[in-house]
C-alpha cells in the first residue's frame, strides 16, 4: 500500500448542529393516554349501511401506566402463575407413595378462619420437638422380607371371583395374630424408618389389590397408638402413625369413586364422579362397598383400632348420606370415652376433630363435647395408674403434662375457629370450675383470638395468678400472653397495669433460659407500647440476669431475638443510642459471628427506616463503631456474598450521613469513613463518588467562581480521591475513578490535578488483566478498556495543553502506552481510528462541546498552522498503523476481521476526512473495496455506510462525496 496522509475534514459544529435539530411539534395528546378507536356507521335514507367505515380516535381521561396493564412474558406464558406452582399443581395429580394426609387441607375452608393454622404446619414442630433417646418397640407382621411375601406381592393373573376370594382367605391365613413379632430396641430413627416402611407396605399393597392386607396393617398402627411405654415420644408417633392412616383414608375414598360411575339423566354414557358429587349420584354398587368397608371396620374387636381406622374413612361416608356425617363424629365422640389412659384419649378426640374439622368443617356439635370430655377426667392424671407409668418411665409431672399440649391445642383452636368472645368466656367459665390448670388455660390463650385476649388483659393476668400450676410453670403463661399482647395491643388503661405485673414475676425467675425465654417477648411489648425510660429499664435487667458466669454466651439466639424487636418498632436513632443500656447489650454478643450478624440487623434497620439524611453525633459514632465491627469481620475467607451485602451496609450508612452546607465537617467525615474502611472497594469507591459530589456541589453553590478558600476546599477534595483510588483491588474501578475524578477536578480548574488523574489512568493501563472476573464468570478485558479509552478520549479534547509539557502531551503518553500494548485481536487499531477522530476534532478553529471556564487548545492555539501540522503528523502516523494491520490480515482466517476493520476506518474518513484531498478520496474508495472484496462485511453495516455517505452528498454538496456515491458499488450476495 502507498503512503497516505491524513486530511481532517473543516467543520462548524454549530451549522451541523442546527441542520439536525428536530422541529417541535405541540402534542394533540398526552403519549400515555391509552386510545380507544370507535366505529361509526352512518345509514342512508333507505336504511342501508354503506360499506365505508368513519372511525374515530377518542382520549381516554384517565392517563394509565404502559406497564401496569402487561405482564411479564414469564406469568403470561404460565397463565400468571410461577414454575414453582405449576409443578406443585402438577404433582397434585400424581399418585402418592409416601406419608401424606387423606384430604387436602386447603380445599375445605369455608368454615375456617384465615388465621386457622393447619395440622401440616404443626407436624413438624411437634415432630421436632418430643423426641427420646430411649428405646421403642414396634409390634407388625409386615415388616418380613420373605419369599412367601414377596410371591403375594406379585399382580395377580386371575380374574374370577373364585380366585379373589381364594386370594384374600390365604391372606388372612397368613397374618393370623400368630405370626405377629416385637421388634425392640428400637433408636428414634430406626422406629421411624419401620414406620415409612409400614406405609409403603400398604400402599404397595394396594396398588397390588390387596385390600384385606392394607386394612389389617391400618388395625396394627392403629394399636401402635394404645402404647405408651414411652412417654415423652407419644406425640411423635401420633404424627406418624396417623399419616399412615390418612394414606389409607384416601386409598378407600379414591377407589370408592373410581367405582362410583353413574349415567346422567337423559345420557347413556357413563360418567365418574364430579368432585362436589351428592349421593344421590352414587350408584347403589358403590353404596354397597362403602357400607360393606364400616362393616368390616365395625367387626375389629379392640376399641382404639376401631377408632382410628373408621375416623380415617370418614369422609366416606359422603358416599351414603350427608347426614351421617354428624351422626358418625358423635358417635365416634362417645366412643373415647371409653379410653382410660388420659393421654391417648384426648388425642383420640383430636384426630376425630381433625379429620371433622377437614371432611366438615361447618359441623361443631362434637368439638365441645370432646373438649368436656377432656376437663370430666383431667383429674386422671393424679390417679395411681398415672402416677405409676411416670414413676416407672422417671417423667415429672410438668414434663408429662406438655405431652398434652398438641392435642389440646388442637382441640382449642377448632373450638376457637370463628368463635365469639362469649365463648371464650363460657370456655374459661367451664375450666376454672373442672380444672383450674395453667396448661389448660395456656392453651386457651393461644387458641383464642389476640384481640379476645388483649381486650381483658388485666382479667387474664388475674387467671394467671389464680391457676394452679400442678407442674405447668407460670412462666410460660406470661410468655404466652405476651405473644397475644404483642399481635394486639390492648387498652391503654390497661397496658402500664399489666406490665408492672408480668415483669414484678419474670424478675424474679432464677432460671435464665425461663428468663430470657419470657424477657424476648415481653421486650416487644415494652417497645411498642412505651418509651425511652421503660425500654432501658428492660435492657438493663435482662443486663442483670445474663451477666453472671457469662450465661449470655448460651443464649445469643434469644438476645438477637430481642435486638430484631427493638428495631423493628423504633425509628428514633437518636433515641436508640442514646439509650445508656443499648450499646451495653450490643456488648454482650461476645461472639464474632453473633456480634456481626447483630451489627447487619441494626444497619439494615437504620437503611431501611433512615428517610431523612442526618448528621447527629450520637447516631454517627454509634453505627460507625457498629459499621466498623462489620468491616473488621472481613478476612481473606469470607464470602464474596458477605463481603458484597456488609458493604452496602456500610455504604448505605455513608450516604445517609449529611453535613448540609458545612462541606468541611463532611470532607471529615470521609476522612474518618476511609481510615475505619480500608479493606471494601465497594466503600471506598463509595466515598470517592460521594468526594467528588461534594466537590461538584461547592462548584454550584460558588456558581463556578471559586474563591481562595474553595478552591483550596475543593482541591482538598480532589487529592482525597487521589490518595483513596490507588488502594482498590479492582483496576477497572480505579480506570474510571481516575478518569471521573479528573473530569471533576477540570470542571473546578484545578488542572494540575486533573492532569495527575490523567497520568495516572494512562499509566494504570498496561496492568490491566486479559482477562476480568465478574458475577464469578470471566470475560475478556480489551472491549471494557475499548470503551474506556473511548471515553477517556473524548475528555481529553476539552483538556488544555500544559506549556511545559508540549503538543498534546496526555495524548501522546496515551499512544506512547499502546504502542507496546500487545494483543492478538483489532483492539489498538479500533483505538487508532478512535484517536484519528478525536484528532480531527482538535484540528478545528471550535470544538464541539467546552467545559465552562476552561480554555480548551482551540482557544490556546487558535488553529495555529504549526500545531495543526503537528497533529497531522500524529494522524497520518496512526492511519500508517492501521493500514498496516489492515495488510497483515490476509489469511482465510482474518477476512472477516480486515472487512470489518476496513468499513470502520471508511466510515471515519468519510465523517471526519478531508475527501475533497485526491489521496484522502482514493483510500476511502480503496477501503470500501476492501471492505466488500471478500464477502465477509456485514450487509446491513455497509448498506447504513452507504446511505450516510449519500446523505453528505446531498447535505454538504460537495462534488467528491457524490463521485464517491458513484463509484461505492454494494456487492449483493446470492
Amino acid at each position: 500500500m502507498a503512503t497516505y496522509e491524513w486530511f481532517p475534514r473543516p467543520r462548524n459544529y454549530d451549522i451541523e448542529r442546527n441542520r439536525e435539530r428536530l422541529v417541535g411539534e405541540e402534542p394533540s395528546s398526552h403519549p400515555l393516554k391509552s386510545i380507544t378507536v370507535v366505529d361509526v356507521k352512518k345509514t342512508d335514507k333507505k336504511g342501508t349501511t354503506p360499506s365505508k367505515i368513519e372511525k374515530k380516535p377518542v382520549s381516554s381521561s384517565v392517563m394509565k401506566d404502559p406497564l401496569s396493564s402487561m405482564l411479564d412474558p414469564l406469568s403470561a406464558s404460565l397463565e400468571g402463575s410461577d414454575p414453582l406452582s405449576q409443578m406443585s399443581i402438577s404433582s397434585s395429580s400424581l399418585p402418592t407413595t409416601g406419608r401424606k394426609s387423606s384430604f387436602k387441607e386447603s380445599a375445605e375452608t369455608d368454615g375456617l378462619d384465615e388465621t386457622f393454622e393447619p395440622w401440616s404446619v404443626k407436624k413438624s414442630s411437634i415432630l421436632t420437638k418430643y423426641s427420646t433417646s430411649e428405646k421403642l418397640s414396634i409390634t407388625t407382621s409386615f415388616l418380613s422380607s420373605s419369599d412367601k411375601e414377596k410371591v403375594a406381592m406379585r399382580p395377580s393373573t386371575t380374574t374370577t371371583v373364585t380366585d379373589k376370594v381364594r386370594n384374600r382367605l390365604e391372606q388372612l391365613d397368613d397374618f393370623e395374630e400368630g405370626s405377629v413379632q416385637e421388634m425392640l430396641n428400637l433408636s428414634q430413627q430406626d422406629y421411624v424408618n419401620r414406620i415409612d416402611e409400614l406405609n409403603q407396605a400398604l400402599v404397595d399393597a394396594w396398588q397390588h389389590d390387596q385390600r384385606v392386607k392394607a386394612l389389617k396393617i391400618a388395625i396394627q398402627c392403629s394399636k401402635l397408638l394404645a402404647d405408651t411405654s414411652v412417654l415423652p415420644f407419644y406425640p411423635s408417633k401420633f404424627v406418624l402413625i396417623t399419616d399412615i392412616l390418612d394414606t389409607f383414608g384416601r386409598l378407600v375414598y379414591d377407589r370408592l369413586k373410581e367405582k362410583a360411575v353413574y349415567i346422567p339423566a337423559g345420557s347413556g354414557v357413563p360418567l365418574k364422579l364430579p368432585d362436589n358429587f351428592t349421593p344421590d349420584q352414587v350408584p347403589e354398587s358403590a353404596k354397597e362397598t362403602c357400607r360393606n368397608w364400616f362393616f368390616k371396620i365395625a367387626s375389629i374387636r379392640e376399641l382404639i383400632p376401631r377408632f382410628y381406622v373408621e375416623t380415617a374413612i370418614l369422609k366416606c361416608y359422603s358416599y351414603l348420606n350427608n347426614q351421617e356425617y354428624t351422626d358418625a363424629i358423635d358417635r365416634l365422640c362417645v366412643m373415647t370415652r371409653g379410653i382410660g389412659d388420659p393421654l391417648v384419649a384426648i388425642y383420640a378426640k383430636c384426630y376425630l376433630c381433625r379429620v371433622g374439622i377437614l371432611i366438615a368443617p361447618k359441623t361443631r356439635d362434637h368439638i365441645l363435647p370432646c373438649y368436656e370430655d377432656f376437663l370430666a377426667t383431667y383429674s386422671q392424671v393424679q390417679k395411681d395408674a398415672v402416677q405409676n407409668t411416670l414413676a416407672m418411665q422417671k417423667i415429672e409431672m410438668p414434663r408429662y403434662l406438655t405431652l398434652f399440649s398438641p392435642a389440646l391445642d388442637w382441640l382449642l383452636q377448632c373450638i376457637a375457629n370463628k368463635s365469639t368472645e362469649k365463648t371464650l368466656m363460657d370456655i374459661l367459665e367451664k375450666s376454672r370450675k373442672q380444672c383450674n390448670n395453667a396448661l389448660l388455660l395456656n392453651s386457651i390463650i393461644s387458641a383464642f383470638k389476640p384481640e379476645y385476649i388483649a381486650s381483658r388483659s388485666t382479667q387474664f393476668i388475674e387467671l394467671i395468678r389464680e391457676s394452679e400450676e400442678a407442674g405447668f410453670p407460670k412462666h410460660l403463661l406470661d410468655r404466652t400472653l405476651g405473644l397475644c399482647l404483642v399481635m394486639a395491643s390492648p387498652p391503654e388503661e390497661q397496658r402500664l397495669p399489666v406490665l408492672k405485673e408480668v415483669w414484678k414475676s419474670i424478675m424474679k425467675l432464677k432460671n435464665p433460659s425461663d428468663y430470657i425465654d419470657c424477657a424476648e417477648v415481653w421486650t416487644e411489648y415494652v417497645v411498642k407500647h412505651f418509651g425511652k425510660r421503660e425500654i432501658n429499664t428492660i435492657l438493663a435487667d435482662i443486663i442483670k440476669h445474663m451477666t453472671p458466669d457469662r450465661v449470655f454466651e448460651d443464649f445469643y439466639p434469644q438476645l438477637q431475638s430481642v435486638v430484631t424487636k427493638i428495631m423493628c418498632h423504633i425509628t428514633n436513632f437518636s433515641m436508640l443510642f442514646s439509650l445508656d443500656k443499648f450499646l451495653p447489650f450490643i456488648d454482650m454478643f461476645q461472639k464474632e459471628s453473633v456480634r456481626v450478624d447483630v451489627c447487619k440487623t441494626i444497619m439494615e434497620s437504620f437503611n431501611k427506616t433512615q428517610l431523612e439524611p442526618t448528621n447527629d453525633p450520637v447516631i454517627v459514632n454509634a453505627l460507625m463503631f457498629i459499621c466498623k465491627t462489620m468491616h473488621d469481620s472481613v478476612n481473606a475467607l469470607t464470602l464474596d456474598d458477605e463481603r458484597k451485602m456488609i458493604s452496602n451496609l456500610i455504604s448505605g450508612f455513608v450516604r445517609k450521613i449529611s453535613f448540609g452546607r458545612d462541606f468541611e465537617q463532611q470532607l471529615s467525615f470521609y476522612v474518618e469513613a476511609r481510615s475505619n474502611f480500608t479493606n471494601l472497594d465497594m466503600v471506598l469507591i463509595e466515598l470517592v463518588q460521594n468526594v467528588n459530589n461534594l466537590s461538584i456541589d461547592t462548584r454550584k453553590v460558588v456558581k463556578g467562581n471559586h474563591s481562595r478558600k474553595t478552591g483550596n476546599f475543593v482541591r482538598a477534595c480532589a487529592a482525597y480521591c487521589f490518595i483513596t483510588v490507588p488502594s482498590l483491588q479492582s483496576q477497572t474501578s480505579q480506570l474510571q475513578l481516575y478518569l471521573l475524578s479528573g473530569q471533576v477536578a477540570l470542571l473546578n480548574q484545578c488542572f494540575s490535578q486533573a492532569d495527575s488523574f490523567f497520568k495516572a489512568a494512562i499509566s494504570l493501563i498496561p496492568d490491566v488483566p486479559k482477562d476480568l472476573s465478574q458475577d464469578g464468570k470471566k470475560r475478556q478485558s480489551e472491549p471494557v478498556l475499548q470503551e474506556y479509552i473511548c471515553n477517556f478520549l473524548s475528555t481529553l479534547l476539552t483538556v488544555p495543553d500544559n506549556p511545559d509539557s508540549g503538543v498534546l502531551y496526555l495524548l501522546r503518553g496515551l499512544l506512547n502506552i499502546l504502542q507496546n500494548y500487545t494483543s492478538d485481536s483489532d483492539f489498538k487499531s479500533n483505538i487508532y481510528i478512535r484517536v484519528l477522530a478525536v484528532l480531527s476534532a482538535v484540528c478545528q478553529e471550535s470544538y464541539p462541546y467546552h467545559i465552562d471556564k476552561v480554555d480548551s487548545n482551540d482557544s490556546m492555539y487558535g488553529s495555529d498552522p504549526k500545531f495543526t501540522a503537528d497533529v497531522r503528523g500524529i494522524c497520518s502516523t496512526l492511519l500508517e498503523e492501521v493500514l498496516n494491520h489492515l495488510k497483515s490480515l490476509h489469511t482465510a482466517e482474518t477476512l472477516r476481521r480486515q472487512s470489518q476493520l476496513a468499513l470502520e476506518l471508511f466510515n471515519t474518513i468519510v465523517h471526519h476526512g478531508d475527501v475533497t484531498k485526491p489521496s484522502m478520496f482514493a483510500l476511502a474508495l480503496n477501503l470500501w473495496n476492501l471492505a466488500q472484496k471478500h464477502g465477509e462485511c456485514d450487509t446491513k453495516q455497509t448498506v447504513r455506510s452507504l446511505d450516510a455517505v449519500k446523505k453528505k452528498a446531498a447535505v454538504l454538496n460537495i462534488k467528491e462525496y457524490t463521485d464517491l456515491v458513484n463509484k461505492m458499488a454494494l456487492e449483493s450476495r446470492t
